[in-house]
Parts: structure tokens; sequence; C-alpha cells
């Protein structure tokens, strides 16, 4: 144990580190595994939705309604999956987001086989789950750890998500194939795969997350409190300082500065992913219409998935090292260059495209990694989960927003319009991050 001083010049204890806590390796190892499998299922509507929506609707114009149907699935899953492990802890609620994202992608290669667009449109909805699980299991991984860890502990998570996200968009032909050998389209391959990553993801889950990392959390944190107050006696009663630390001191955050709120983090999250699926949604289309081949966009979605959770630990050391608001500061400025190369490149430059992509990627992947950070510093145990789902519903209907105008925008427009607007769109989360460093009067005693 090390002790620090706060700026305000109070001694606190430093929490144990997450290695030294045996359930929090297990739920880090249990959470990995499964997101190396579901990874490969969400990087199938983020490959091909789009190009089958436009094949099966005969209009570039509502390419962008797979994304917004699948984000908003996406919102609904976070609100029921954020309530369920706010009373029953993490494992019911992530396994069960899974399980109906499995269902889902079943129900998109049912509904491309027999060309009904009413089931395609229900079977999205539902397959949107699985991108809310996925985002939501990062937080399940820093639950058990303490708050200047945070940052790592979420970046471990979204790393494992890379495995799987890359391997799925260049395996589109191969399940494109296996697809058309069982007499159906080749663009409902990929579904095929995500059904069986999300089953076998929430089996995972529902098996092996034991201990429940938020219900731990929530019993040290007792523990913890009663052995402050004197509560727990006897010979074997943990000190305080043997129980690892469940989130800040009320109102601070590791390193004993005011907690900058869930609105500030809300924001980062709400913009970057408004950005990103406008622009990553029209890509694809964007490149098969001037010649590239499905394969080509199948790489440069990979590459772009593959920088959405790829840089992960970095991003999680440069939280913890450097700072929450910086890096979200960081992210947003990433997000601009991406736009604006991305707007400027010539439609039939393959490295370009994939540059801005990448980029892209990389500035989504600071913005979450800072903002999930500043959120689990905000919010106490006792409605962590709830609020959590909450904000994550904000970002999938920013994803709606992003996805379905995307092809609006792109009819009417251009992508290089759409491209520019969003990277410049990202700007505006500059204001919310000044606003919250500015320093806060003390009050009146």
């Amino acid at each position: 144990m090390t002790m620090s001083v706060t700026p305000a010049g109070r001694t606190t204890r430093a929490t144990v580190e997450p290695a030294a806590i045996p359930e929090q390796r297990r739920v880090l190892a249990v959470l990995v595994t499964a997101q190396i499998l579901s990874g490969a299922g969400m990087a199938a509507g983020i490959t091909v939705g789009a190009l089958l929506a436009e094949e099966m609707l005969g209009t570039t114009g509502l390419a962008g309604l797979p994304a917004a149907l699948f984000t908003s699935g996406a919102a609904l899953g976070a609100m029921a999956i954020g309530r369920l492990s706010q009373r029953w802890g993490r494992r019911p609620g992530l396994a069960l987001g899974y399980a109906t994202a499995a269902t889902g992608s079943v129900g998109v290669v049912v509904a491309g086989t027999v060309d009904s667009v009413p089931l395609l449109f229900l079977s999205l909805v539902l397959y949107g789950a699985g991108s809310a699980t996925n985002l939501l299991a990062r937080y399940a991984g820093a639950d058990l750890a303490p708050p200047e860890r945070r940052g790592r502990a979420v970046s471990r998570v979204l790393l494992a998500t890379t495995f799987g996200a890359v391997l799925g968009p260049n395996l589109v032909g191969v399940t494109g194939d296996l697809a058309h050998s069982w007499a159906m389209p080749r663009l409902v391959g990929p579904f095929l795969l995500a059904a069986v990553a999300y089953a076998l993801g929430g089996c995972v889950l529902a098996g092996w997350l034991r201990p429940d990392p938020l219900r731990l959390a929530r019993e040290l944190a007792e523990r913890r409190a009663a052995s402050e107050t004197g509560d727990m006696t006897g010979e074997g009663a943990a000190g305080p300082e043997t129980l690892p630390a469940a989130g800040p001191v009320m109102g601070e955050d590791a390193g004993g500065r005011s907690a900058p709120g869930v609105l500030t983090g809300a924001t980062v999250m709400v913009v970057g992913q408004l950005v990103m699926i406008a622009i990553m949604t029209m890509t694809p289309v964007h490149m098969t219409g001037h010649g590239h081949s499905t394969q080509a966009a199948g790489l440069v979605i990979a590459l772009h998935v593959g920088a959405m959770f790829l840089p992960s630990p970095l991003s999680g050391l440069l939280v913890d090292r450097v700072g929450r608001l910086r890096v979200a500061a960081v992210g947003s400025a990433v997000l601009l260059s991406a736009g604006l190369l991305a707007a400027l490149a010539s439609p039939h430059s393959l490295p370009a495209l994939a540059t801005a992509l990448v980029l892209l990627g990389l500035g989504w992947n600071l913005g979450l990694v800072s903002a999930t950070a500043i959120i689990t510093d905000a919010v106490p145990l006792d409605s962590r989960a709830a609020t959590q789902g909450l904000v994550d519903v904000g970002v999938a209907i920013a994803g709606t927003t992003g996805g379905l105008a995307s092809g609006l925008v792109v009819a009417g427009s251009g992508y290089g319009c759409l491209a520019a607007g969003g990277g410049i769109l990202s700007l505006t989360v500059i204001p919310v991050l000044a606003l919250t460093t500015r320093p806060r009067p003390r009050p009146r005693t």
C-alpha cells in the first residue's frame, strides 16, 4: 500500500493494484475471450450492412438505413442491459445481449434469403443489441479497477475486440462463398459468422463470468465502508488497506481533482459515435461506386475497426497518465483530420481512404476510452450500471442519427460533404472540455 497527497493537502490511501485481486484477473480473462468472439459478429453489419440494404432496396439514399436500425437496436439494448445489470449484475445483462444479437443475425440471413425487407429491418434492430453489449462490456472491466488504472482496464477489454473485428471483414469473401453454396445471397454470409460468434460469446459470459464484477465491487465497497467505520471486528476481518477502492472519493477523480461529470463524458462519446458511424457507413458504398471491389472495401473497414480497438492499450495508458480531458481533446482533433482527409482524398485512392478510416477509428478510440473513465469516475456504484446504460443509449441514438443521415447527405451532396462536415462537427466537444477544466469556486463555510 502507498500513500498519496491530494492538491488540498489530504493524505489518502492508494488502492490495491488490480493484478493483486484474483477476481479482477479472472473477470478480464473471461471478458477478453467473449470480446474476441463478439468482435467478429459486430464487424458483419459494419462491412456489408449498407451494401445488403442497397441491393434489397435498390437505392443508395437508404443505404444508411441498416446502420440506423442496428444502432436503434443498440439504444434499446443499452437501456435494457443497463437496467438488468443494475439489478442482477453484469453477467445476465451481457449474456442476454449477445443472445439477442445472435437471434437478429439469423433473422438477417433468413430475410436476405427470402428477400423480406420487413424481416430485415426487424432483424437488424435485434442484431444491434450485440453492438451495445460489446461496448457495455468495457464497463465490466472497470468495475473492480482502482481509479488510477481504469483507463488501462477498459483498454484491455476493447483491445480484445480487435482480433475478431479485424478478422470478420476479411472473411467477407469466404463467408459469401459459403452462403452462395447454400443458395443464399453472398452478402448474408458475414451474418452467418455473426450468429455463431455472438452465440459463443454469450455462452462464455453466462458460464464463466463468475464472480460478477459489479456485484463483487458493491460487496467490497460495503466491506470497506464497514471496516473504516469499525463495524467489521474480530479476527480475520479485512482492514481497509486490503480492500480495493470501488470508486473515487465523492466529487474527485483519481488524482484528487474535481470529477468532470457524466455530461462531459457523454458529450465526447455521442459526438465521436455520430461522426464515426456517419463516415464509416458510407465509405464502402463510396468505394464500390467508384470501382473498388467488395474485398477492397472489406479491407478498409478491417483497418478501420482495427484502429477502433487496437490502440486501446496506448489510449488507456495516456488516459491514466496524461489525463482524461486532454486525451478526449486529442481524439477530437484526430477525428477532424480523418474527416478532412476522407473528403479530399481521391475516390480511386485506396491508401488515402484507408488512412482516413484508420484515423477515424483512432479518434473514436481515444474519445471512448477517455469518456468511459470520466463517467466511471463520476458515478457511484449504487447507480453505475443504469447510468452507464443510459449514456450508451445516447451514444446509440447518435449512431442511429449518423447512419440514417449519412445516406441522405451522400445522395444529396456527396461523400466529401459528409466527411468534411463530420470532421468539423467533432470540434464541438472542445468547448465542453474547456468548461469542464475551469476551476470551480469553493463553497463558503
